[in-house]
C-alpha cells in the first residue's frame, strides 16, 4: 500500500511549502505528479515553481509528461511521467493511489473546510489500508504529530 502523509500547512502557503516538498523528491532522485483539481489553480502553481527561491530549480511542467520530472495536471491518471510520488493539493483526490510508493495530502489548516475535508480523506486512507502519517508545520519546519 502506499505511504500517505497528510502536510497541514498552518505556517506558510501552499506556494511556500509545495517547491521544498517537491525538492526532496528530485534530490533521492525521483519523480512526482502534482494533482490539482482548478485548471487556473494549477497554472498559478505552475508560476509559483518557476520562481520560487528555494529550490531555486525544480525542473517540472504541465504538457509533454514523459519528460517532466514533475508533471503537474488537473487530470487524475496514472502516473504519465512514471512518478512515483504523489502530491494532492487543494483537496485533490486520485483514484489511482495504489500506484505510487508514497503520497503527500497538502490542507491549509487555516481553512476549517480544508481541515475538515482532509480528516475525511485520513478515515478513507486509513478504511484502504495505506500507511498514514501526520505533519505539521512548526516553528522549525515540519512536525510529525502521528
Amino acid at each position: 500500500m502506499t505511504e500517505i502523509g497528510f502536510y497541514h500547512l498552518t505556517r506558510s502557503p501552499l506556494e511556500q511549502a509545495l517547491p521544498r516538498l517537491l525538492g526532496r523528491v528530485l534530490e533521492i532522485p525521483a519523480r512526482a505528479l502534482l494533482l490539482c483539481r482548478d485548471p487556473e489553480r494549477l497554472r498559478a502553481l505552475d508560476d509559483a515553481l518557476w520562481t520560487c527561491p528555494e529550490p531555486d530549480w525544480l525542473p517540472h511542467g504541465t504538457e509533454e509528461a514523459a519528460d517532466q520530472p514533475i508533471f503537474l495536471t488537473a487530470e487524475d491518471q496514472p502516473p504519465p511521467n512514471g512518478a512515483r510520488h504523489l502530491f494532492l493539493v487543494d483537496g485533490a483526490e486520485s483514484a489511482h493511489l495504489a500506484l505510487y510508493e508514497r503520497g503527500f495530502d497538502l490542507f491549509d489548516g487555516n481553512d476549517p473546510a480544508a481541515v475538515e475535508a482532509a480528516r475525511r480523506r485520513w478515515r478513507a486512507a486509513k478504511e484502504a489500508g495505506h500507511g498514514l502519517t501526520y505533519w505539521q508545520q512548526g516553528p522549525r519546519g515540519w512536525e510529525r504529530k502521528a
